[in-house]
C-alpha cells in the first residue's frame, strides 16, 4: 500500500464517520495525507486529519480521532491504529499490505513517483542565460544543473514546462566582446575593460578563416563581423558544451530580436496605458518604487538607448504573452540587487508577481584541488568552466555534485572526494546500488530465481525490519518528488537517493536475496527480488530526474 492509498483509506473512514455521526461533510476535504512519523516506534505513518477537522465540526480532536481510529482499524492492510496527544493517528499497516509497494513499484516502472501534483501550470523556467562572451563559468554550470533537474521535476508533477536560455548578443558587453576579437586579430593587447584568455585569439583565428578580408575593413566594419561571427561561434560552443552536459533547452531566445520586432517600443507603450511611466530631463522612467523598489528605474536614456532594463521588460511580456502563467528567473549571486526591480516590473504590468514571477538566486560555487580553490582556466583565463569541472570529475558527478544542495547555499566542490570510488562519494555511493541491485538481478537470472508472475507474489513474506525500513524509504518517493517540484529543491531527491541507498544496503547486509549453493528457491527469495528490483526502478527513477545514469555495472 502507498502512501497515497493509504491517505484515501483515511479519508474514506473519515466519510464514514461523518455519515455516522451526522456531520458535516462539506468540512472534508477533497484528499489528505500521511506521513511517517519521525520515531518509527510510533508506526509505520501518521496522520492529523483529526486535528484539522476538529474545529470546523466542534468535535474535540481526540473524540474525533478515537472514531475515525476505530473505523480506520476495520480496514484492509491496517494492522493496528493508535491516538497519541491531542488527536495524532499513528497508523500499522500489516505485512502484506506493506509489501504490496514493492510489486506496485516494479509495475508501474518509470511512472513511479510522477503524479499530477502541478497540473495545469504553465511555467516558463529560465536558466543558464550566461552571455556569449566567453565560455560557461562553474557558476552558470551550477545553474545548468539545478535548472535541467527543476525543469525533469515540474513535468515529472504535471506542470507544462518552457525551458529558456536568454542569448544576450546586444549590448556594451558583446561591444567589448568584439572589440578584443579585432585587438587579438591585430595581435594587439586586449582593450580596457575587455576579454582575455586563450578563447579570445581561438575564435579571432577561426573567424578570420571564415573572413579572410576581415582586416582590410575599417577597424568600425570590422568590428561588426567579429561581433556578428565571433558570437554566433562563443554560443554554438555554449550549446555544444551545454549539451554535452545533458542539458538541451526548448528555445534559445535572442536579446536583438526584442529590438529587431519593436518588442521594446511595445512593452513601453503597454507600461505607459498602465500609467507608472513618466519622463524627466529626456529620459523615460518606470516608477517601480510604486511597487516596493527602492528607486525609479530608466527605460530610455536621454540619448534615446534602451536600457538593459528595457529589455527585461520586455522579455517579461514575450514570456507572459506566449501563455506561461508563471515565470521563472534563475539568477547568479551577483544579482540580488534585481529582485525588488523585477517584482516592481510584473506589478507595472498588472500582474501579481507572487502569482506570475519567481526568481531563484544560486550562491557561488568552487572547485578545490588539494584543498584550494582552482582560481581560473587554462583556456578561460579568469574562471573555473563548465569544461574544467567535467575534465575533473565527469558529467554525472558533476550534476550530482551540483544539484546536491540547497542552491541558496555556498558549495565546495572537491575533486578527490568526487572522484573517488567509495562510499563517502556521495554519487558513487548511490550509483553503486544501482549497479549492485542490477547485478543481483543477473545473478538471479543465472540460478533460475525470477519474481514470477504478480499473482504468486507473497508480499506478508517481507516481514524483517530491515525490508519495513526499505519499504518505507521506498514508499516515500512520490512524496519527496512533488515537495522537490514545488519548493524548486532538487537536492531533495538526491539527499533522498542516498537515505535510500542506506535503507538497501541494510536490507542486502541482513537479508539473504540469492539461495546458496544447491538451496532451493523459495518464495522468501522471490519476495525479496521484487525488492531488490524495486529499489533499482526508485534508484533510477531518481537519478534519471537529477540527469544523473543509473549504470548495471560499475
Amino acid at each position: 500500500m502507498t502512501p497515497a492509498e493509504l491517505a484515501e483509506v483515511v479519508l474514506s473512514a473519515a466519510h464514514a464517520v461523518f455519515v455516522d455521526r451526522d456531520l458535516d461533510r462539506s468540512a472534508l476535504p477533497e484528499r489528505t495525507a500521511v506521513e511517517r512519523p519521525r520515531n518509527p516506534e510510533h508506526g509505520d505513518y501518521a496522520s492529523t486529519l483529526a486535528l484539522q477537522l476538529s474545529k470546523k465540526v466542534g468535535v474535540p480532536p481526540r473524540e474525533l480521532a478515537a472514531a475515525l481510529a476505530g473505523q480506520l482499524g476495520q480496514a484492509p492492510g491496517v494492522k493496528s491504529v493508535e491516538v497519541l496527544g491531542p488527536g495524532f493517528l499513528n497508523i500499522r499497516l500489516d505485512a502484506a499490505a506493506a509489501a504490496q509497494l514493492a510489486r506496485s513499484i516494479v509495475e508501474a516502472g518509470p511512472a513511479y513517483g510522477r503524479s499530477e501534483t502541478l497540473a495545469g501550470q504553465k511555467i516558463n523556467l529560465e536558466f543558464v542565460s550566461a552571455n556569449p562572451t566567453g565560455p560557461v563559468h562553474i557558476g552558470g554550470v551550477r545553474w545548468a544543473a539545478v535548472g535541467d533537474a527543476l525543469s525533469r521535476l515540474l513535468r515529472a508533477t504535471g506542470a507544462e514546462v518552457g525551458t529558456e536560455y536568454y542569448f544576450n548578443d546586444a549590448g556594451s558587453q558583446i561591444d567589448r566582446f568584439a572589440r578584443s576579437l579585432l585587438a587579438a586579430a591585430k595581435g594587439e593587447p586586449a582593450p580596457e575593460n575587455g576579454y582575455g584568455g586563450a578563447y579570445i585569439a581561438e575564435i579571432a583565428t577561426e573567424v578570420r578563416t571564415r573572413r579572410p578580408d576581415v582586416l582590410e575593413l575599417d577597424d568600425d566594419a570590422a568590428q561588426e563581423v567579429f561581433r556578428v561571427e565571433g558570437v554566433q561561434l562563443m554560443f554554438t560552443e555554449i550549446r555544444s558544451s551545454l549539451r554535452d552536459f545533458g542539458v538541451e533547452f526548448d528555445t534559445y531566445f535572442n536579446e536583438k530580436d526584442l529590438h529587431d520586432r519593436g518588442e521594446l517600443d511595445q512593452a513601453l507603450t503597454r507600461l505607459r496605458e498602465q500609467g507608472h511611466v513618466f519622463e524627466t530631463n529626456g529620459a523615460v522612467w518606470l516608477r517601480t518604487t510604486d511597487f516596493g523598489d527602492d528607486k525609479d528605474r530608466v527605460l530610455r536614456k536621454s540619448n534615446g538607448e534602451w536600457t538593459y532594463f528595457a529589455a527585461d521588460c520586455a522579455y517579461y511580456l514575450d514570456k507572459r504573452e506566449r501563455g506561461f502563467d508563471r515565470v521563472v528567473i534563475m539568477l547568479g549571486a551577483d544579482h540580488h540587487g534585481y529582485l525588488g526591480r523585477m517584482r516592481a516590473m510584473a506589478a507595472c504590468f498588472g500582474d501579481d508577481p507572487a502569482v506570475t514571477l519567481e526568481i531563484l538566486i544560486g550562491q557561488l560555487v568552487n572547485l578545490v584541488r588539494d584543498g584550494a580553490p582552482m582560481r581560473m582556466s587554462k583556456r578561460a583565463g579568469t574562471v573555473v568552466t563548465l569544461e574544467d569541472l567535467v575534465d575533473a570529475i565527469g558529467v554525472d558527478a558533476a550534476r550530482y555534485a551540483l544539484a546536491r544542495y540547497s542552491s541558496d547555499s555556498p558549495i565546495d566542490i572537491d575533486v578527490e572526494l568526487w572522484t573517488r570510488a567509495t562510499r563517502d562519494n556521495p554519487v558513487y555511493y548511490v550509483q553503486y546500488v544501482a549497479a549492485r541491485t542490477a547485478s543481483v538481478a543477473r545473478n538471479a537470472a543465472e540460478v533460475g530465481l525470477t519474481r514470477g508472475d504478480a499473482d504468486a507474489f507473497r508480499p506478508e513474506l517481507l516481514a524483517h525490519d530491515k525490508e519495513n525500513e526499505l519499504l518505507k524509504a521506498l514508499a516515500e518517493f512520490p512524496a519527496v518528488v512533488a515537495s522537490a517540484a514545488e519548493l524548486r529543491e532538487p537536492h531533495r531527491v538526491a539527499r533522498y537517493l542516498e537515505e535510500l541507498s542506506g535503507a538497501y544496503h541494510r536490507f542486502y547486509d541482513n537479508c539473504r536475496i540469492l539461495p546458496r549453493g544447491d538451496e532451493e528457491v523459495t518464495d522468501l527469495h522471490r519476495a525479496r527480488l521484487w525488492l531488490n528490483d524495486a529499489t533499482r526502478t526508485v534508484i533510477a527513477n531518481g537519478l534519471r530526474l537529477l540527469g544523473v545514469s543509473a549504470p548495471e555495472r560499475m
